[in-house]
């Protein structure tokens, strides 16, 4: 059985999907939404960085806790290995996006 939070993400079929030319965007669309999947990439990336510091810091005195860091360290308690699972999807929604790019204004799904 999968976890719940397993099925919301779906790199594999939307990859799939561009892969086969079944995935067309147009391309100011699909590099706009490039541009954002990656910005929100390098923000997994700078969390799990934060939360892999939380766990080296045996006992943080509290004037060392950035808010950012006591933000990804709660956010990995309440949905632990989320952060991680992103890092492995979102490279896929991207590359779906590269080979999805199609001129014109069309998006569509056949």
């Amino acid at each position: 059985m999968k976890h719940p939070d397993e099925t919301r993400f779906a790199g594999e079929v939307i990859l799939g999907l561009a892969a086969d030319g079944r995935l067309r965007v147009d391309r100011e669309r699909a590099d706009r939404l490039i541009a954002e999947l990656e910005t929100t990439l390098t923000g997994v990336r700078n969390r799990l960085n934060l939360v892999a510091e939380w766990r080296r810091v045996s006992q943080p005195r509290t004037g060392e806790l950035s808010s950012e860091l006591v933000d990804a360290a709660f956010l990995d308690q309440l949905s632990p290995g989320k952060l991680e699972r992103a890092l492995e999807e979102l490279p896929k929604y991207i590359q779906a996006l590269q080979l999805a790019r199609r001129p014109g204004n069309a998006v569509e799904i056949s």
